[in-house]
């Protein structure tokens, strides 16, 4: 018997606390906002189009995703921009995120993109290991100090 399957669930009242709970590990906190202010700039950002989901394993919230799906103005217009992705700490480096991430991509594709977009803040511990062992590579783009990340589809 394998472990609970990871999926995205919608964020509702029943959920919302537990989801907003998670925590990253101290050492990840520059890379990462909370939740809680995810979900705030989602509020206040209706223009980037924001489309998020908590992260499942079976019953348990152990992550969130957040993306600005193809809005309609700013720097990433009519793309999908990967804008949070976080497990918490308790389940980190189970294969959580990564599995988390092969099912927005798998999402993204659905909608008909053939890339999906990223940015990251460089320093110590910094997320670009994870984002080039899953594809990953980089645009030459800096956006607001961030390096941006391009993961592409294949044709077909």
């Amino acid at each position: 018997m394998g472990s609970p399957a990871v999926h995205l669930r919608e964020i509702t009242d029943d959920n919302r606390e537990a989801v907003r709970a998670l925590r990253v590990r101290r050492d990840q906190k520059q890379f990462v906002a909370s939740v809680s202010k995810s979900l705030k700039e989602a509020a206040k950002t209706p223009e980037a189009n924001p489309w998020y989901r908590a992260v499942y394993r079976g019953d348990e919230p152990v992550g969130f995703v957040m993306l600005a799906w193809k809005p309609p103005a700013g720097p990433f217009t009519g793309r999908h921009f990967l804008w949070r992705l976080l497990v918490d700490k308790r389940y980190q480096r189970r294969g959580i995120g990564r599995e988390a991430l092969a099912q927005v991509a798998a999402l993204v594709r659905a909608d008909g993109a053939t890339e999906l977009l990223t940015s990251y803040e460089p320093g110590d511990g910094e997320p670009w290991p994870f984002y080039r062992k899953f594809g990953f590579e980089p645009t030459g783009e800096i956006d607001d100090g961030e390096i941006v990340l391009r993961l592409t589809f294949p044709a077909g």
